[in-house]
């Protein structure tokens, strides 16, 4: 599963931000993690191994975020 993900920046008019790549990188991980956390307390009807495929796809999106933000900041690209 190689697929790229283009995640646009929320901007007003102005170009202000709207939301904080950090906090979008925190709900990615947030929400893997409860999805893991079901599984682990017996939550039927969920596939243990497609949670944890997607729990880490959702991970490896955060992080790219991360990085991104990171080179962005320091005035790298990647």
């Amino acid at each position: 599963m190689n697929r790229e993900v283009t995640l646009p920046l929320i901007v007003d008019d102005r170009g202000t931000l709207q939301v904080a790549a950090a906090d979008v990188s925190k709900l990615l991980r947030t929400v893997g993690g409860r999805w893991v956390r079901l599984v682990e307390g017996g939550e039927s009807g969920l596939d243990e191994d497609t949670v944890a495929e997607l729990a880490i796809e959702l991970a490896k999106l955060a992080d790219r975020i991360d990085v991104a933000c990171i080179a962005h900041s320091s005035g790298g690209a990647t």
